[in-house]
């Protein structure tokens, strides 16, 4: 058999350097054009649901939260394994899916049981979808420093938050920033409950009262010399002494109680993770 080729090939040698010449432009153009990635993404297809549950302990974010999910989402074509994990305050379901399912159809099927099981959920739990990105897709690392010294933690996490975050999001490809550490500025209100008992008082009503002093509401118009002009209030709380001069309720004497008078109202930094940098997660 070797013999016979090699004597096919000496007595047709231009068709031998006429194949050779056209495997050797071949393996050019594949070397050109061939996608190479340097860490291949072995992932599974899946998509991940988180639930924020402000302040609730594991079990209760399992019981109200992570079951109607999971059992939720078993339902969903094409999905294999359904796993949640229940922490303090979060809630994460990951659906799996088969490696030759589309990623996108993925979350337009998750989404769509989602928002059957979303009613159902308790008000505060707010469920979101995860980025469009695996674990491999966590390609650079990156720390905001200011070696002058000129800003604080505090200033730099909001330089992150509100300038930084959004240029990298509109680079092509990068499926989501994740910024972790620095301090995140926050209102801090700090209540006495020896005078939330004096004055007869929850913490109900605390929260309602913070809650009906930072909003805004709007009316209809007042058509003045040919002009409507537009009637709104404006009650959105800008510092610390807007929420100091929230008032509680009327004491019997009928002055108004506010919530300065009851609490220790401040700036103050979020609880910190465990992490001082940023991340930038890539789609593959």
């Amino acid at each position: 058999m070797i013999a016979s080729i090699i004597r096919w090939s000496i007595h047709n040698r231009f068709l031998v350097v006429l194949a050779t010449i056209a495997l050797i432009l071949g393996g050019i153009y594949s070397v050109k054009n061939t996608p190479v990635d340097a860490i291949p993404d072995l992932s599974d297809v899946q998509v991940i649901i988180k639930t924020s549950y402000p302040g609730q302990a594991p079990q209760v974010v399992e019981d109200q939260v992570t079951y109607p999910l999971t059992t939720a989402m078993l339902a969903v074509p094409g999905a294999e394994t359904v796993r949640g994990f229940s922490f303090f305050g979060d809630s994460y379901v990951y659906i799996i899916f088969d490696d030759n399912t589309d990623m996108y159809w993925a979350r337009s099927r998750v989404l769509e049981y989602l928002s059957q099981v979303a009613p159902n959920l308790p008000p505060n739990a707010t469920p979101t979808l995860g980025p469009d990105a695996t674990g491999v897709g966590w390609i650079y690392n990156y720390v905001l420093q200011d070696k002058t010294g000129q800003h604080d933690l505090a200033e730099l996490r909001s330089l992150q938050d509100w300038f930084l975050k959004y240029e990298l999001q509109t680079v092509d490809g990068v499926s989501e920033v994740a910024t972790v550490g620095g301090m995140v500025k926050q209102y801090q209100v700090q209540i006495d409950p020896a005078k939330l008992r004096a004055y007869d008082l929850t913490l109900q009503q605390v929260n309602m009262a913070i809650k009906n002093g930072n909003q805004e509401a709007g009316a209809s118009v007042i058509e003045h010399a040919e002009a409507e002009h537009m009637v709104r209030t404006t009650g959105y709380l800008t510092d610390v002494e807007d929420i100091r001069s929230l008032p509680l309720k009327v004491t019997a004497t009928g002055t108004p109680l506010l919530l300065g008078d009851v609490a220790d109202i401040n700036l103050g930094p979020q609880m910190r993770e465990a992490f001082q940098s940023s991340m930038a997660k890539v789609r593959r």
